[in-house]
């Protein structure tokens, strides 16, 4: 037990002084578990993505299209507004960036945020910027393993920082979506399920942009 106490301080200060701890955080040797209302039930035969909204075209992905669709992985350190970061986590699944790139889906020149749709109505905002960064994923893979139910299977978006914190911004864990289901491109901003709870619009983990104003 010692062992591990110690361990993981040490672990803790190599990542603080590399600059990767942000502040009020500290790091964790586990992957905790955190989200609102129960872990839903899926049944992949009827499971489908879809992406709408400030688009030239709505595109739907059965679950044996979205995995034909180019695949790629990123090492990530995350940061969960609860004050715990885990450092080189391994994910696998779909790039946004890529998806754009490379024509799947085509976005109007209105698009400026995206709001993540996940099961029992859900939702998360974010700028495009965020979304379309190398450092977003729409992840079904995590550690070489598909995610487990209650860290979002089958389907979840990730965002976090790169270890050499090359990334230009980052957010809060929460700004990706367990159980996502549909991703809505928008002309204007709309709050999603913990930003019309208080939490922080911008949610910048190396600001503390935890709370909203007043908290």
């Amino acid at each position: 037990m010692l062992k591990n106490v110690f361990g993981r301080r040490e672990a803790e200060q190599k990542v603080r002084e590399g600059n990767r701890l942000p502040p009020g955080q500290s790091l964790t040797q586990k992957f905790p578990v955190l989200h609102y209302g129960p872990v839903p039930k899926t049944d992949l035969s009827t499971w489908d993505l879809r992406v709408f909204g400030e688009v030239e075209e709505e595109v739907v992905w059965n679950w044996e299209q979205f995995n034909q669709l180019p695949r790629t992985q990123v090492t990530l350190d995350l940061h969960c507004v609860t004050r715990w970061s885990k450092f080189d986590t391994l994910w696998e699944g779909v790039s946004l960036k890529t998806l754009l790139d490379e024509g799947f889906i085509k976005l109007k020149p209105t698009a400026n945020y995206v709001i993540q749709h996940c099961e029992y109505g859900y939702t998360t905002n974010t700028p495009l910027d965020i979304v379309l960064a190398d450092n977003f994923l729409l992840a079904t893979h995590y550690d070489g393993q598909p995610l487990t139910p209650d860290h979002g299977w089958p389907l979840r978006g990730v965002v976090g920082s790169f270890p050499d914190r090359s990334e230009e911004k980052t957010v809060y864990l929460w700004k990706g979506g367990k159980w996502l289901r549909a991703l809505e491109f928008r002309a204007d901003d709309k709050l999603g399920f913990w930003e019309n709870a208080g939490y922080n619009n911008e949610a910048d983990p190396w600001k503390e942009q935890r709370f909203a104003r007043g908290w």
